[in-house]
C-alpha cells in the first residue's frame, strides 16, 4: 500500500512545505520526504499525528472509503 501520493496531496492542499510540516510533526524533513516518496512508511504514532494535523481519518490517508 502506497500512501505517499495522498500525503503529498494533503500537504500541497494546505500550501505548506515539507520542512514546515516536518517541524510541526517533530520529525526530520528527510524522513517526511521518504514517506511522500514511499521509500519508507510512517510509524503508527506519526500516522496519527499526520491525520490529526490535517483533521482527517486514517482511512482517508490510506484512501479507503
Amino acid at each position: 500500500m502506497q500512501i505517499g501520493k495522498k500525503l503529498k496531496e494533503l500537504r500541497v492542499a494546505e500550501k505548506i512545505t515539507q520542512e514546515e510540516l516536518s517541524k510541526r510533526l517533530n520529525i526530520s524533513r528527510v524522513n517526511y520526504t521518504r514517506y511522500e516518496t514511499d521509500v519508507s512508511r510512517p510509524d503508527y504514532e506519526t500516522l496519527i499525528k499526520i491525520a490529526d494535523f490535517y483533521n482527517v481519518s486514517l482511512d482517508e490517508i490510506f484512501d479507503r472509503d
